[in-house]
Formats: structure tokens, C-alpha cells, sequence
């Protein structure tokens, strides 16, 4: 029996035998797509490449552009690595994925690290993607996954499976004698991880891979020394509040040993904005610049920390930069011919910097607003003049755009990046992704607050992402101080609204894969059902209501 994919991507037709795995379908047209394939979508759902057909379907092929495709390939690098490693030092060192850092993984292992070390292990990664070995794929039961993670001494795997009722099956992967658990997809063989690169960094090193905005080649690498630093305090805090890995969240609630957890990770936060306040005071700033990717939680922080300057003796001009929009005549588009509101070329500079500069000169400025119904700004309502002991706070996510700020005195600035960098782990080989977290931030709140669903939501991120690429993370290392806006249980708090908004996403619909991805993702997580006792000026809030800050 023979089935008919429609491929999208080369917008044709073909037959396959019943049983044929995907990856067949894609040898027939891996020629005329634009980059390499690493993950599928087959009826909207995403499949491994492995993934047998058994009717006829739709077929879409992706690659790093994709978000999960690029998870594929950060997973299966993982699992190539730790083959590498244990192939070079041994099987009881013990490999721990970190965070994303310097354009690649932070990872650290439990044996000293050496240029030479570690040539021996890059080595070996090619080695054994030259020889393309198969990477084999099989399902095992939760007892069976349990014995595996005991076997491997991964006791947070062992007791988070133990703890959760709803997974009965587990993906297993193999390469050669090495076997691990993986919750993303994995590549079929070692054949496909042709770009990689190894890079000593502190006390571990960086696993560096393609980006999604060039997918052939390998970003120039690039130290972030603040990001790392901004870890290392999540990690701290995460110590502090005793939760490292999702089975340590999951045992405090269900044992209901919350409340300290709650306000730990508060009085973290007021600590490290009352900290910051104290450096803008003593570097004698008087323009406070906020920026950060979406859904970090910018308006919360900014108006926190405008109360933590007043305890400092100042008062504050809260800006921001979606002010200072272009009129409608002078809009500008994207390449899609859309209206761009998105990049710096839709920000009228000049008149930012006239405003800011005639403001510190001691000047009254009429401040415009931009109404977004009459398409236009607005002046007349915010006639201003700063007072002698007055500071400009700034949110916008141009706020450090050179661009923006050329014509301004940088003397005068205090730049702050804004991120929810989660220490959190679902055990030593599977990261939990920020850029996941911020899109389940997002999701609840566009629901919430903004009447979008979840389909909305999911169909706009990369447009979002691509948007973060270009106009936020290269400057990033522009700011003087990082501040981590993740706190430590929010995934068990949002489970509770998210959950329900990605089941109504069908089987029909384009989302469907993500949504499903995301559901699989937040199966390993206990619910917080009662957020009564999270203090309502958290920057949680501002996602899932109750906040006396973002109303």
C-alpha cells in the first residue's frame, strides 16, 4: 500500500510506502530545500524524522529557522557530546547542560578541562559525525526510565518520574553505548550534527551550533560575561530557596511548603532592585534606560524600581519609547510590505533625543503620546519640566539601541537588561529553555489582558523572536547591570492557565505542533492552584493578574 504526502515546502506531491519513515520522503527532496532538516511537521504535529507513515498526509520540513527543529539540534548535540566525553574521560564524569551563554551552552563537567581535554573531545564529536552513526529511539516505561536514572545516578530524575502520575511513556535515546533520556526529539544519526564547535569558558566550557537567523554557519563567538554572572546569581538563588530541579518545585508543593518559596524569591528581587537603585545614585545617572525581550516582565520592574529611587531620595519621569512612534505618513514596512513596528527605523530618534536633551538642559518639553487609535501622536497632555532632584526612567525595547541613544551624553545613562533567566532544570542533560518561559508568560497574558488565544499567540512568537534578534540581544552587552526577572516556581503558577488555552488548539490547525510541545513540556511540572498567598506586586502578576503595579 502506498500513502501521498503533500510537502509543502516544495509544493508537490509524493508516494510512499506504507511504514516508509519521513526521513525517506526527505532524501527524495533534501535538494531543493534552502538548508538542512532536522524535525517534521506531518498532519501539524511534529515528528522525528524516524516517524513511520501509515496514511496519506501533509508534510512540512523545517529547519533551524524553526524553533523546535532547533531544539532537535541543541538536544542531539547534547547527547553527542556526552558520548564524546565519556569516550575520552570515562563514564562517571558527569556532564551538566547549563544555560544558553556566549551565542552556544553553558556546560560544565566534573573533570578538569584543558585546551588539550578538550580537543580530544572535539575530536571525538567529529569522529563519530563523519562516521554518521545511527541514533536509536525507543520507548520505555516509567518503571524502566526510573532503573535507567538510577543507573546513571540522576536522582532527580529518578524521584521527578517517581512523583508524576501522568507520563506512563519515555523516549529513550542510544548512541552506541551510551544511553540517556531526552525530552525534545533527537536526529536520526550523528551525520546531521555538521556544525559544532567547543570553546573553554570559566569553569566549564560553551557548545557552540548554528542560530536561527543564519543556519549555515556557526555565530562569531561572542563572551557575555554579565549573562554569566546573571546565572550564576539565579543559580544562588535557587540554592537559597533549596529549588535546582523540577522534582525539588514539585515536593514543596505537594507538601504545601510554598510560602517561604514565595517570599524568598520577593524579597530576592526588592533586594536586587533596592541594589540597583543604590548604583544609579551613586554613579549620579540621571537617565535610567530598561530593556529586555518580551515578556520579561519590563513594566513591573521599572515602576519597582521607581519606588526604590524615591526611598533614595529621588523622584522619577517614566518614558516610554513606543512614544515616540513615526506618524502614519512617515510609517515604515517591512519586506512582507507590513507595517514595521518592530525595528528602530519606526522610532522618530531625532525627536527622542531633542526631548531627552532639552529635558537634562533644564527645558520644558511638550512629551508627546502616541494614540494608537488615532494612528498619531498626541501633545499638549504632558507638559514637563524635570525637577533638580527628577530622573528620566526609560522602558522600551530600544532602550539601548545605539541608534536611539547617539545624540545623548552617555554619562548620563544607566542601562539595565531585563530577562527571566530560570536556574531551573528538569535534571543534569535537559535544560529548561527562558525563551520558553517567556512564551508561556506571554500566552496567559495575551488571554488574560490583550482577548488573543493561544493560537494568536503561538502564530506571532517568531515574528516576535526574529524581532528580539535584530533589535534587543546585540545590544545587550551595552548594560551596566543584568536583572534576573524569573521567579523560581512561575512554570507551576502558569501551568494553571495554559494548560487549558494549548488544549483548545485542534489537530487541524497550524499551532497544533507547538501547542503540543508545550503540553509535553509542562506535563513534568505540579500545578499551583492557589496563587493567594504571591504578593501582588510580583512581577508574576503582571502576567496572571491581581497586581497593584500593571493594571
Amino acid at each position: 500500500m502506498k500513502y501521498k504526502m503533500n510537502v509543502l515546502n516544495v509544493n508537490r506531491t509524493i508516494e510512499c510506502k506504507n511504514g516508509a519513515r519521513i526521513e525517506e520522503v526527505l532524501n527524495e527532496v533534501s535538494s531543493e530545500l534552502p538548508y538542512p532538516v532536522f524535525l517534521a511537521k506531518y498532519d501539524n504535529a511534529y515528528r522525528s524524522l524516524t516517524h513511520k507513515i501509515h496514511h496519506d498526509g501533509v508534510l512540512e520540513f523545517l529547519d533551524l529557522r524553526n524553533q523546535e527543529a532547533w531544539l532537535v539540534y541543541q538536544t542531539s548535540l547534547v547527547l553527542l557530546f556526552i558520548k564524546a566525553v565519556h569516550d575520552v574521560l570515562g563514564n562517571k564524569v558527569l556532564v551538566n547542560v547549563k544555560n544558553a551563554l556566549n551565542k552556544g551552552i553553558f556546560i560544565t563537567i566534573t573533570h578538569r578541562l584543558n585546551e588539550e581535554i578538550l580537543g580530544d573531545i572535539r575530536n571525538r564529536m567529529r569522529e563519530l559525525v563523519d562516521a554518521d552513526v545511527p541514533i536509536r529511539k525507543e520507548h520505555m516505561t516509567k518503571d524502566g526510565a526510573q532503573k535507567l536514572a538510577l543507573k546513571m545516578k540522576q536522582m532527580e530524575t529518578f524521584d521527578m518520574l517517581h512523583n508524576i502520575t501522568n507520563i506512563d511513556d519515555i523516549e529513550i535515546y542510544s548512541l552506541q553505548n551510551e544511553t540517556q533520556i531526552f525530552y525534545n526529539s533527537i536526529v536520526p544519526s550523528t551525520g546531521y550534527l555538521q556544525l559544532f564547535d567547543l570553546r573553554l569558558f570559566r569553569n566549564g566550557l560553551i557548545l557552540q551550533y548554528p542560530h536561527p537567523g543564519d543556519p549555515s554557519s556557526i555565530p562569531e563567538y561572542e563572551e557575555q560575561n554579565q549573562m554569566y554572572d546573571a546565572f550564576s546569581e539565579a543559580t544562588r538563588w535557587g540554592q537559597l530557596t533549596e529549588i535546582n530541579y523540577v522534582n525539588e518545585l514539585n515536593r514543596k508543593i505537594i507538601f504545601d511548603e510554598l510560602d517561604d518559596v514565595f517570599l524568598m524569591q520577593e524579597a530576592l528581587h526588592e533586594k536586587k532592585i533596592s541594589d540597583i537603585a543604590d548604583m544609579i545614585k551613586e554613579r549620579k545617572s540621571r537617565v535610567v534606560l530598561i530593556c529586555g525581550p518580551s515578556s520579561s516582565g519590563k513594566t513591573t520592574f521599572a515602576k519597582r524600581l521607581c519606588i526604590q529611587l524615591r526611598v533614595n531620595g529621588f523622584k522619577t519621569l517614566y518614558m516610554g519609547t513606543d512614544d515616540y512612534y513615526k506618524e502614519f505618513s512617515e510609517r515604515v514596512y517591512d519586506e512582507n510590505g507590513e507595517p514595521d513596528l518592530e525595528s528602530i527605523r519606526a522610532i522618530d530618534t531625532d525627536l527622542f533625543a531633542r526631548n531627552i536633551n532639552d529635558l537634562l538642559d533644564g527645558k520644558t518639553v511638550d512629551l508627546p503620546h502616541f494614540d494608537f487609535g488615532k494612528k498619531g501622536k498626541v501633545y499638549g497632555q504632558r507638559i514637563t519640566k524635570l525637577e533638580n532632584n527628577q530622573l528620566i526612567v526609560i522602558e522600551g525595547i530600544h532602550a539601548m539601541n545605539d541608534k536611539l541613544l547617539e545624540n545623548i551624553n552617555e554619562k548620563e545613562e544607566f542601562k539595565i537588561y531585563i530577562s527571566p533567566f530560570t536556574p531551573l532544570a528538569i535534571d543534569h542533560h535537559n535544560r529548561i529553555s527562558a525563551t520558553d518561559a517567556r512564551m508561556l508568560r506571554r500566552l496567559v497574558r495575551d488571554f488574560k489582558f490583550r482577548n488573543c488565544d493561544a493560537q494568536e499567540t503561538i502564530r506571532t512568537w517568531p515574528k516576535v523572536r526574529t524581532s528580539e534578534d535584530v533589535n534587543i540581544f546585540p545590544y545587550i552587552s551595552k548594560a551596566d547591570i543584568f536583572f534576573n526577572s524569573n521567579c523560581l516556581y512561575e512554570l507551576a503558577v502558569l501551568k494553571k492557565y495554559a494548560e487549558p488555552l494549548l488544549k483548545r488548539v485542534s489537530r487541524n490547525e497550524p499551532e497544533y505542533g507547538e501547542a503540543q510541545r508545550m503540553l509535553s513540556f509542562l506535563k513534568y511540572f505540579d500545578c499551583i492552584y492557589d496563587e493567594s498567598r504571591i504578593p501582588n506586586n510580583s512581577i508574576l502578576r503582571e502576567f496572571v493578574g491581581g497586581s497593584v503595579i500593571v493594571k
